[in-house]
């Protein structure tokens, strides 16, 4: 079944049979972000809010370290099956199985030994620490669950089991939805039931996808005795995944530091930003769901050097995600005040929240490109592509950005360092893409 829809399904076809449930799972995560964001904020605690938002950080964090294994796993993967290494495909899904568990036991250790420190570098005040700490508190100890969500929900892809893939995320985040009524209000649980309802989420996602290995699966593998790789394979695992990683590390340090130029103008600000951010995050979700949904026909293709499936394959994914990121900007854009009067009540919040989320969805084409450019140079295992595409966006030229334009221009340049690093990057990841890739990719 996977073959004929990698060797024979016209690309088009294949490219939105394997998107389309990434993307609903995404839209199911996007919702529970939402409904989370409005249990949270409809406490009416602001502190509250600010110390939730404070430790998304420490979330992405983790989703770096699962994606380590999960993308550069994903990768490898989809090349073996193109050159039908079957062995390979087992021992690789193996080993990423065991050590993403691993991997989170030890940094969940690490969270809640240094925890008093890492919270002031995230940004807690007096205000903010007794909720903050909460929050942080549940997400170390379900540390483990969390990095394992990111394996499993990437490697079924690999292989063609989109649905499967995106029920696995889609029953962690619905179970998350019921939750956070429940544990946040009902319970008056505050930051700690919102981080339970997270964690139990992911619990029951990860049991799910292990379910789905375990019958379904005719490639995967938690077989223990296959869980070991060769140099080379684990070079291309860490090569890929390590860039796929910083990326998310990138923005974690790059939402503290936002957070520590808002700090000065207030609390507000930065629980402003907070349900700015996830509310931008509806349109990064559905464009990271439609780039991604390609990754598996990349590698294929390129495993199996089908040359004339690739060049389709390119410039349908260009231009298919471009106009799907020109819509969603302007349809944000247009009811930017109408979405956040359902999480802001003071007129002056709102607008300077409908400001924020301005600034922020107007680059989405910028950023999708960017993207997709980069799970390019992943999907490929080009390795220097990919490390320079992870430490541009969300990484060195937005932190050039912040600094600059905040320094420039305050609480302005604070808000308009995205779109800038958005669109300098955008440029950088063209010319990388069409110098270093391109001919290759249709040539190889």
């Amino acid at each position: 079944m996977e073959n004929e829809l990698f060797e024979k399904t016209p690309v088009e076809k294949a490219y939105i049979k394997l998107s389309l449930p990434l993307v609903l799972s995404m839209m199911v995560t996007m919702i529970y972000n939402l409904a989370d964001t409005y249990f949270i904020a409809a406490t009416g605690n602001t502190d509250l809010v600010a110390g939730v938002s404070l430790c998304a950080p420490v979330f992405t964090f983790l989703m770096a370290i699962g994606n380590i294994f999960g993308q550069g796993g994903t990768s490898l993967i989809s090349r073996m099956l193109g050159q039908k290494n079957a062995d390979g495909v087992k021992r690789v899904s193996s080993f990423c199985f065991y050590v993403a568990i691993l991997s989170g036991l030890v940094i969940g250790v690490l969270m809640l030994i240094f925890s008093g420190g890492l919270l002031k570098v995230l940004g807690a005040d007096s205000a903010t620490i007794a909720h903050a700490s909460e929050y942080y508190t549940v997400l170390a100890i379900g540390a483990p669950f969390t990095v394992l969500s990111f394996i499993h929900s990437n490697l079924l892809r690999s292989e063609g089991r989109s649905k499967e893939s995106m029920i696995t995320s889609i029953s962690g985040a619905v179970f998350n939805i019921i939750l956070d009524p429940i544990l946040i209000i009902g319970l008056g649980m505050g930051a700690k039931g919102a981080a339970i309802a997270t964690v139990l989420g992911y619990l029951l996602s990860d049991i799910y996808a292990l379910t789905v290995v375990l019958r379904k699966s005719e490639n995967l593998s938690v077989i223990p005795s296959k869980a070991h790789i060769s140099g080379a394979e684990a070079g291309q695992i860490f090569g890929i995944g390590v860039p796929a990683a910083i990326v998310n590390i990138c923005s974690s340090v790059c939402m503290i530091l936002t957070n520590q130029y808002l700090l000065s103008y207030g609390n507000d600000k930065i629980a402003a930003m907070g349900i700015v951010l996830k509310v931008t995050m509806v349109v990064q979700l559905i464009l990271t769901g439609l780039a991604f949904g390609g990754q598996p026909l990349i590698g294929y293709f390129y495993g199996a050097k089908n040359h004339e499936r690739m060049k389709k394959l390119i410039r349908f994914s260009f231009t298919f995600l471009s106009a799907v990121a020109l819509i969603l900007t302007l349809v944000i854009f247009l009811f930017a005040p109408v979405i956040l009067k359902a999480f802001m009540k003071e007129e002056e919040l709102i607008r300077t929240g409908v400001q924020m989320l301005r600034w922020q969805v107007s680059s989405s084409i910028f950023a999708a490109l960017v993207q997709l450019i980069t799970i390019y140079f992943q999907s490929t295992g080009r390795m220097i592509g990919s490390f320079l595409l992870s430490i541009s966006r969300q990484g060195v030229v937005f932190i050039a950005a912040l600094i600059i334009l905040a320094n420039l221009f305050g609480f302005t340049g604070i808000i308009t360092a995205q779109f800038t690093a958005d669109l300098i990057s955008a440029i950088f990841a063209g010319a990388l893409f069409y110098g270093q890739l391109y001919k290759h990719l249709i040539k190889d």
